[in-house]
C-alpha cells in the first residue's frame, strides 16, 4: 500500500490515475471545468489545483499519485489563484445570467457563488459573437463558452464525430466547426452529448415549447403526447424524486393539466417495433442477405452511418423508429376515425436530441402530412411544468389513455443499452416462462461494457449478436465488420453511451450513480409489468387486425 500526506493527512491510495481520484475519494472535491473521467484529460482549466511541500502548483487532474507525495488543497495561495482564474473566465463570459437556459445549473454560476466571487476585476473586451442556432437539435452560444474543451473532447473521443474543434489563436480561441462552418452543415448527429459535457450555456438544447404551448391554447388543436420509456425514470430528478424512480403517473397528470388532450406511451410504438423488427431480422437470416441487420431506433446512429458508412447504410432495419411508428400511428388513427374535425397534433417527449432531427426526414411523412409535429426533452418539459407553477412532486399518479397507453415489460427497456435486443429476442423465443426470460437476460446482452456480445440458437441456426453503446464504439466495431474481422447477425446501436438513460436531453448532471439509478429502474418497471413480449399485448393484436391492416409497410417501414 503507497501512503501520500494531504493536508497533514496521511493518506492511502491504490489504482488511483491522479491525484483528483485520491481527493475525491476521500471527500474533497477540487472545482474542475475540464476533467471528466472518460475524456482524456486535459487540465486547461487549472481550477483543481494543489501545492506541493515544496511550493509547485500544479494541476490535480494530470499528475500521477506518488508515494511520500506531500501535498495542500487550500492554502491562501490556492484560493487566490482559483478566484483570479474564476475572474478571469468571468470576464470574457456573456453573464445574461437571469435569463440564461442553464441558470441555476450551471458550474461557472455554481463556482462563483461558492468561493464568493462579488465582482470581477477585469473588463470584458471581447465582441459579441454570432449564435449557431442552425441545428433542429442543439444550439451553440460562442459567446458563453470557457473553452474548457470539454465538447470538443466528448464529440471526438466518446462519439467518434469529431465536428468540434479549437479555431484561431489567443484571445480569439474559439470552439467551431471546421471552416466556420454552420453546424447544420458538418456531420453533427444531433446526439447532444457536446451539451451535456458542457459546464455553462455554451451549448444548450434547441427549444420548442413556444409552439407546443400555443398549440396547447388553440381550441382548434387536439394535442397529443407520448412519452418515452427513458423519461418516466429521469423527470423526477429535479423535483427531489429519487433517482430512478417511475413517474409515469405524475407525468400523465402533469401533462393533463398543462392541456394535452391525450396521453400515450411511446412504449405501445416499442411494442410493434419489436415485431416488426424481429420479423426483419427472421427473413434476413432465411435469405442470408444484408447481414447483419442494424437496429433504426436511434436516429443519431442512422444518421452516423449514413455519413460514415454509406455501403453499410441498408443493414440498417427498414423499420422506423418507435416514436415515428406512434406518430404515423395516431395520425393514421386520425384520418381514418376522426373524433372530431380539429387537427390532431403530436408531440413526443424525448430524452433524445436527435429525435428533433428525425421528424423532419422526408420518409417520416405519410400522405404528405408530418408524423410527430414536435419533439419536448425530458428538459424542456421539466421547464413547461416550471412555467405552468406545478408541483410535480406532490401530484397524484394518474393513468395513461386507451388503448395506447399499454405496453409490455420489453418495450420498458427499450430506453437501455442492451434492451432493444432483448425484447427482440423474447419474441423470437415466443416464451413468458420466469425460466426463458433469466436466459435471455443472462447472455450478456445486459451490462455497461461498451460492446457485448451474445450467442443464441433459433431452430438449427446459431444467431450472433453485437450490442454496442456510444458512437465512437460504434465506429470501431464498424471497421471491424467492413473488414471481415468480426462478424454478426443483429447489431443494436445506441448513440449515447449506456442509452437514452443519458440522453441529451436529460435533466442534468448525468454522473455514474444517476446513470445506475435510471437503468435500475427501467429493469425495475420490467420486472413487475404483467405483460413481458411485445406480442401478448392484446391492444397491438387488435390493432394489426383493424388499423394497420394492408398498411404495415406504409405505416410501419421506411423505404430502403
Amino acid at each position: 500500500m503507497k501512503y501520500m500526506t494531504i493536508n497533514n493527512r496521511k493518506v492511502a491510495f491504490d489504482d488511483e490515475k491522479n491525484i483528483l481520484q485520491v481527493l475525491r475519494r476521500i471527500g474533497i472535491n477540487l472545482p474542475t471545468f475540464c476533467y471528466h473521467s472518460e475524456l482524456s484529460t486535459y487540465g486547461a482549466c487549472r481550477m483543481c489545483v494543489v501545492e506541493d511541500n515544496r511550493g509547485r502548483v500544479f494541476a490535480s487532474c494530470s499528475e500521477t499519485p506518488r508515494d511520500g507525495m506531500i501535498i495542500y488543497t487550500k492554502t491562501p495561495r490556492l484560493q487566490k489563484h482559483r478566484k483570479m482564474i474564476l475572474e478571469l473566465l468571468l470576464a470574457s463570459h456573456c453573464t445574461d445570467c437571469a435569463t440564461c437556459h442553464v441558470n441555476g445549473q450551471c458550474t461557472l454560476q455554481e463556482l462563483a457563488q461558492s468561493m464568493n466571487v462579488g465582482k470581477v476585476s477585469f473588463e470584458n473586451n471581447k465582441p459579441i459573437l454570432p449564435v449557431d442556432d442552425s441545428s433542429p437539435a442543439i444550439v451553440i452560444d460562442p459567446n458563453k463558452c470557457i473553452l474548457c474543451g470539454d465538447c470538443v473532447r466528448t464529440c471526438e473521443e466518446l462519439q467518434g464525430v469529431g465536428v468540434l474543434d479549437f479555431a484561431h489563436r489567443g484571445s480569439k480561441l474559439q470552439v467551431m466547426p471546421a471552416f466556420g462552418k454552420k453546424l447544420c452543415d458538418t456531420d453533427c448527429v444531433g446526439c447532444g452529448q457536446c451539451r451535456v459535457a458542457c459546464p455553462t450555456g455554451a451549448i444548450t438544447i434547441k427549444h420548442n415549447f413556444t409552439p407546443v404551448w400555443d398549440a396547447l391554447s388553440d381550441p382548434h388543436v387536439r394535442v397529443v403526447a407520448q412519452i418515452a420509456p427513458a423519461v418516466r425514470i429521469a423527470i423526477g430528478d429535479k423535483f427531489g424524486i429519487p433517482k430512478g424512480e417511475n413517474s409515469i403517473g405524475k407525468l400523465a397528470t402533469a401533462l393533463r393539466m398543462l392541456g394535452f388532450d391525450e396521453i400515450y406511451d411511446t412504449n405501445f410504438g416499442a411494442d410493434i417495433t419489436v415485431i416488426e423488427e424481429a420479423k426483419e431480422l427472421l427473413e434476413r437470416i432465411e435469405k442470408n442477405e444484408n447481414l447483419p441487420l442494424f437496429t433504426s431506433c436511434c436516429p443519431a446512429w442512422v444518421k452516423f452511418c449514413e455519413n460514415r458508412y454509406p455501403e453499410l447504410a441498408k443493414h440498417i432495419s427498414t423499420c422506423r423508429s418507435p416514436q415515428q411508428m406512434f406518430g404515423a400511428l395516431i395520425k393514421e388513427d386520425a384520418r381514418v376515425n376522426p373524433k372530431d374535425d380539429r387537427k390532431t397534433l403530436m408531440v413526443s417527449i424525448m430524452p433524445c436530441t436527435a429525435k428533433k432531427a428525425e421528424i423532419l426526414r422526408p420518409e417520416h411523412y405519410t400522405d404528405g402530412e408530418q408524423d410527430v409535429d414536435y419533439v419536448l426533452t425530458t428538459d424542456e418539459v421539466i421547464r413547461m411544468f416550471k412555467v405552468a407553477g406545478i408541483d410535480f412532486a406532490s401530484l397524484e399518479g394518474e393513468a395513461l389513455d386507451m388503448p395506447f397507453g399499454l405496453s409490455s415489460g420489453a418495450a420498458a427497456i427499450f430506453g437501455v443499452t442492451g434492451g432493444v435486443t432483448e425484447a427482440v429476442l423474447r419474441h423470437v423465443i415466443r416464451s413468458s416462462k420466469v425460466e426463458d426470460l433469466e436466459q435471455i437476460s443472462y447472455t450478456g446482452i445486459r451490462g455497461t461494457d461498451v460492446l457485448k456480445e451474445a450467442t443464441v440458437k433459433l431452430g438449427e441456426r446459431e444467431v450472433k449478436i453485437a450490442v454496442v453503446h456510444g458512437l465512437k464504439n460504434a465506429d470501431d466495431l464498424m471497421k471491424k465488420i467492413q473488414a471481415g474481422e468480426a462478424y454478426y447477425d443483429f447489431v443494436e446501436v445506441m448513440a449515447c453511451r449506456r442509452g437514452c438513460v443519458a440522453g441529451g436531453g436529460q435533466p442534468l448532471p448525468i454522473g455514474a450513480r444517476t446513470r445506475q439509478a435510471r437503468m435500475e429502474g427501467l429493469y425495475k418497471i420490467d420486472s413487475q409489468a404483467q405483460i413481458k413480449r411485445s406480442d401478448e399485448n392484446p391492444f397491438i393484436t387488435a390493432l394489426y387486425q383493424g388499423l394497420l391492416k394492408g398498411k404495415e409497410h406504409k405505416l410501419l417501414h421506411n423505404e430502403k
